[in-house]
């Protein structure tokens, strides 16, 4: 049998033993697509990173007689962000499967740049079932994923991108932390609900002086602070809640945060206060004057925990303690006083842990009315010592506490009417010549003095730490029986939830027994200023207008428990507000 020979003999003999020959280039390595990234568009110019990027791209491959037909750049794109979720990459990616493409390998400026982590072992055999060569700077030529090191080379840089973006994230932080500790900075963001964002003069670091860059800082909105101060004075009064404050605002026409700053709130509906609104102002330290940061952290989470190759999203929590830094000294004008902001958190913590009493958990927020009830939510209930709610019938007013609306199996069903009425003109007529004698320019020196010795001198409420050292005591009693029962061999895992809770009371009552700063006491002169502020109070009595009345009796905190069994008013007035200072009467 003749066998053809090829001219070239070394050819035939390497095609007979199956040898595979190592092409030489020969007019170069043809069209390319070029990829690249730019991480933000606020800090890195996209002109010039993609420009120094397509240009090592360019000198890269050149001189082995690559040219570059088509760009794919991402702007505004973190690295770790997987190609699929990257517009320009997720491209690329599509456009590999199209024949037609006009290119056959992908060039890119630098390798750090386009993978972050696992995403090149990821990547990498997409490329190759479609037959498109990857050229990589790092690698100083085509990866080939039969070469060891190669395919390490690549896991290295993926690391050290993934390295870099740590560190860089590291670094900004612990620079943002060291200027609010010590200076005091604003570090942007929106301002607070209270404050707006005001020229300091010019940027503190000379070069970002020199490029026209001004520092911020805080400065106090008086009307919204005013909202601000509101919502502590009525939260800290023990008798209203989130949802509570929130419908006052909302029915006195207040606009909400963002409402009244619709530029800086466009994600928001601006349809009145929530109850989280007003949670949020009540929770935030920076109304105390001291500057805060890192109360809220970025934490990555996977889009979808069954595919880890999906990568992460961004989703932000509250950041545990040891991570929040505060500044040395104060940094704005305060809203609140730092005591009153502690207070206001030691209230939030009983409540949560259930320190209150079951006829505070049964008050009731007030509700939106068309006629206006002078002692609206300032009646209660002897029974139940709920709030009770104002009822038209025909011309005459009432104040009604309903068993229906009681909540079922509380101890105050015990005795309770099926209604309890209370006629509003009888109980503003006794009560009305009431706060006429007490403000009686005869009577007013004696009022005066009432408050000032009903006062706490100095000290916390006796009433509030007899009613916080209880709790302590329950608390640690219930967990020594729980530790009784499990040393008696009951199931531990049965006790969790309840030894949690006794634990979360224990700490709320010894976070209020030792937080709680002492209150000082208001000199008569103070008292009769708070007084003289009220304005002609026998004047707005005589002309009995509703809306007048209501005011008045807001001013002086009035609050009312109606007797029906003796059909007795028990009133008090406390215009000192939460100093305790009040006078009591009845009628």
């Amino acid at each position: 049998m003749t066998v053809e020979i090829s001219q070239d003999p070394w050819a035939a003999f390497d095609g007979l033993l199956g040898v595979e020959v190592v092409e030489t280039i020969g007019d170069g390595i043809g069209s390319l697509a070029f990829l690249g990234r730019c991480s933000t568009e606020d800090n890195q110019d996209p002109e010039t990173s993609r420009g120094w990027q397509y240009g090592n791209a360019h000198k890269f491959v050149e001189p082995l007689g690559g040219v570059i037909v088509e760009e794919f750049f991402d702007i505004g794109q973190s690295r770790s962000v997987p190609w699929e979720r990257r517009p320009e990459a997720s491209r690329l990616l599509a456009a590999l499967k199209d024949k037609n493409r006009g290119w056959n390998a992908v060039v890119v400026g630098e390798g750090t740049r386009c993978w972050f982590g696992n995403q090149f072992s990821l990547i990498a055999p997409k490329f190759a079932a479609y037959g498109v060569d990857l050229w990589v700077p790092e690698l100083g030529g085509k990866f080939d994923s039969r070469n060891p090191s190669h395919k390490m080379l690549m896991s290295v840089l993926g690391g050290m991108s993934e390295s870099e973006r740590q560190h860089v994230q590291a670094r900004v932080r612990a620079a943002m932390d060291a200027q609010v500790v010590n200076e005091g900075r604003h570090q942007g963001g929106r301002a607070p609900y209270g404050y707006t964002v005001v020229d300091a003069g010019p940027h503190p670091n000379p070069r970002k002086a020199a490029e026209g860059y001004r520092l911020r800082v805080l400065a106090i909105d008086e009307p919204s602070a005013a909202v601000v101060r509101r919502i502590f004075a009525e939260y800290l009064t023990g008798e209203m809640g989130d949802r509570a404050i929130a419908n006052g605002l909302n029915r006195d026409g207040i606009p909400c945060p963002s409402a009244r700053r619709p530029d800086q709130n466009r994600h928001r509906l601006a349809d009145g206060w929530q109850g989280g609104t007003v949670r949020a102002i009540l929770e935030n330290p920076r109304y105390t004057g001291f500057a805060f940061f890192g109360r809220w952290t970025r934490q990555e989470m996977l889009l979808d925990p069954e595919d880890v190759g999906a990568g992460h999203v961004v989703r932000f929590r509250k950041a545990a303690p040891d991570r929040v830094v505060r500044s040395r000294k104060k940094a704005h004008p305060q809203v609140v006083e730092v005591e009153e902001f502690v207070q206001a958190q030691l209230l939030r913590r009983s409540r949560a842990a259930g320190g209150f009493s079951a006829g505070k958990k049964l008050v009731r927020g007030p509700k939106r009315t068309k006629r206006v009830y002078p002692l609206r939510g300032r009646v209660k209930c002897g029974y139940c010592t709920r709030r009770m709610e104002g009822t038209p019938r025909g011309p005459r007013t009432y104040y009604r506490c309903a068993l229906r609306t009681m909540v079922p199996g509380s101890p105050a069903l015990k005795g309770h009417p099926t209604n309890v009425y209370l006629p509003e003109a009888a109980a503003t007529e006794h009560f009305n010549k009431w706060i006429d004698h007490l403000f009686d320019p005869m009577n007013v020196d004696q009022t005066v003095s009432a408050l000032v010795a009903s006062q706490d001198n100095g000290e916390t409420g006796a009433s509030d730490h007899a009613a916080a050292r209880k709790r302590l005591t329950d608390a640690e009693a219930k967990l020594r029986r729980f530790q009784d029962a499990i040393a008696a061999g009951i199931d531990p895992s049965a006790l969790v939830e309840a030894m949690n809770e006794a634990q979360e009371k224990r700490a709320a009552a010894q976070a209020e027994l030792n937080g709680v700063p002492k209150r000082v006491g208001r000199s008569a002169a103070e008292i009769h200023a708070m007084i003289d502020s009220l304005g002609d109070v026998k004047k707005v009595i005589r002309q009995a207008d509703p809306a007048e009345l209501q005011r008045l009796y807001e001013a002086l905190n009035v609050e009312i428990v109606y007797n029906a069994t003796g059909r007795m008013l028990d009133a008090s007035i406390r215009p000192v507000g939460r100093d305790k200072a009040g006078v009591r009467g009845g009628t």
